[in-house]
């Protein structure tokens, strides 16, 4: 192999050889984690990273973990030292202040080391059902501080020289719900890196650790003059956007999301320095979540197989203002923040280039994740539960196509609950799991439908906390196309059906229940 670079066969191999280790990860926490939000859902991402934290690759996961984990890891990797690191150690943190999305996103990192020298690092983060706070599954709308939220873990080892640290684990099951499921959940995420520490391992025994050197940096460094190129391909010209947040967690109190997106030659400057002030309730994000969004929709408006690695951001610059919505700092609330704020930052990219470059930008999407959790003690069982899961909703009609129906979109990418799996899991019944006919926007090509999911709780009580957005707005059309139909939530009660606002929560009982219904996309193209 050529001492300086690699020929295009070299880096294809090492690009394939390293992603399959990040895929090989994820795959092995999702076939022995415990609860359905993972195993089922595959609400978890994976990748490798240098010593220092440089991403080196990932696996096909969600777009929000994967962007938001390059920041995490090298934060928790300079907080906690590497030189304070060994073989055999574990660490593991939900630090959203260093770069993390929320709490209940709980990210493993394993050192890799080879003749004592640190190589590099496999971290997978996945989302526990329950990690404290003042409602079960830990994703309460109405917090005011991250304290109500659940447990915050620093960086710290959960394993030290191989050793289980039982006296941490004990206190950080301790202050979780559903702890038979967390403990199950955290061992398959440091069983996975453990996989994956073995596969780089091998690969050193057969590259060496110059050549495996040489091949990340080879990765990086294609990476960026991809980006590069694929951003050379648009236009010149600057626009800009602003998108409301409808709800704050709270109350209905409209937010704006400000951005300003400038291409100059192969190089893009994103800024957000003008959104609005971060608020009193849990929709608040990290400045890591938005740097994933800019690198979701850059590969989205260009080239969808841009390389995952270090080299995505090196052409472009983000700007953004601590304190603001998108760029929460201590003690903000941040829960709902990569649900609902998340989806916003894209809808305002995507409205700011189509300023200067609208045959690229597709339609707006449902513009939420629209997560829902119940959760309570169950009598039956003599055990706390916690169901949580996202919903798909209408998919943004593009300039040569319809958008798709009741889909997870944008940052995003976890599968449904099967219906067998909730009503087996929990003392719920599904009463409806359907396609919102018609709710997407007409146009030259449609937008996708919503969804409409309608839960009944079995017995006992327990507390829901739903979260949605285009409710009071719709995802709006382009070039002529009409708005997707808005969202919607209602809490049925023994009393009669009751309209609830896009985020909100209430106490069922048995035989009550709740119905949510996604946003359809919006419409493009004169009808």
């Amino acid at each position: 192999m050529n001492q300086t670079s690699l020929n295009a066969v070299e880096l294809e191999i090492a690009r394939n050889r390293l992603e399959s280790i990040a895929e090989e990860v994820g795959t092995a926490l999702i076939q022995t984690s415990y609860s359905p939000n993972i195993k089922d859902r595959r609400d978890c991402s994976a990748g490798i990273y240098g010593p220092d934290g440089m991403l080196i690759s990932q696996a096909e996961h969600i777009p929000l973990h994967l962007g938001l984990m390059p920041t995490m890891i090298k934060n928790a990797l300079a907080t906690y030292g590497t030189e304070n690191l060994v073989d055999g150690d574990v660490l593991i943190t939900n630090n959203p202040y260093l770069g993390g999305s929320h709490l209940p996103d709980m990210c493993v990192i394993t050192p890799v080391f080879w003749h004592d020298e640190l190589i590099a690092v496999v971290a997978n983060l996945a989302h526990h059902v329950d990690v404290g706070g003042i409602t079960p599954g830990s994703m309460a709308t109405h917090a005011t501080e991250i304290y109500q939220e659940g447990v915050r873990v620093p960086p710290v080892k959960l394993f030290d020289r191989g050793v289980l640290q039982r006296e941490l684990f004990s206190v950080l099951l301790t202050n979780i719900r559903t702890q038979d499921k967390t403990r199950g959940d955290i061992m398959a995420q440091v069983a996975a890196n453990r996989l994956g520490e073995r596969r780089i391992q091998e690969l050193l025994a057969e590259w060496g650790t110059q050549r495996f050197g040489q091949s990340t940096r080879a990765l990086v460094d294609y990476a960026a003059r991809r980006t590069a190129a694929a951003i050379g391909h648009l236009p010149d010209g600057k626009g800009t956007f602003t998108d409301i947040l409808e709800h704050d967690g709270n109350r209905e109190h409209p937010t704006e999301i400000t951005v300003t997106v400038e291409v100059s030659g192969e190089h893009l400057t994103v800024d957000f320095t003008e959104t609005n002030d971060q608020v009193s309730g849990a929709v608040n994000c990290s400045w890591a979540v938005t740097e994933g969004c800019v690198a979701y929709v850059i590969k989205l408006l260009t080239d969808p197989t841009l390389p995952s690695n270090a080299g995505l951001m090196e052409p472009i610059t983000v700007h953004t203002r601590k304190g603001s919505l998108v760029a929460a700092v201590f003690p903000a609330p941040v829960a709902n923040g990569n649900i609902q704020t998340s989806q916003r930052i894209v809808d305002a990219l995507l409205g700011a280039f189509h300023e200067f470059a609208p045959e690229h930008v597709p339609a707006a999407s449902s513009g939420s994740m629209s997560i829902m959790t119940i959760g309570g003690f169950d009598e039956t069982t003599g055990q706390y539960f916690s169901y949580v899961e996202t919903y798909g909703g209408g998919q943004g009609a593009m300039p040569d196509q319809d958008g798709a129906s009741a889909v997870h979109t944008h940052m995003t990418n976890t599968r449904n609950t099967p219906c067998e799996v909730i009503e087996r899991e929990y003392p719920l019944r599904v009463e409806a799991y359907q396609i919102a006919e018609n709710t997407g926007g007409a146009g030259t090509f449609r937008g996708g439908d919503g969804l409409i999911r309608h839960l009944t709780l079995t017995r006992g009580k327990a507390q829901v906390v739903a979260g949605t957005s285009r409710v009071t707005t719709a995802p709006w059309g382009l070039a002529g196309g009409s708005d997707g139909t808005p969202g919607h939530v209602i809490r049925h009660g023994t009393d009669g059906d009751e309209p609830r606002e896009s985020m909100t929560r209430f106490e069922v009982h048995a035989g009550e229940g709740i119905t949510i219904q996604t946003a359809g996309g919006g419409g493009y193209g004169t009808a």
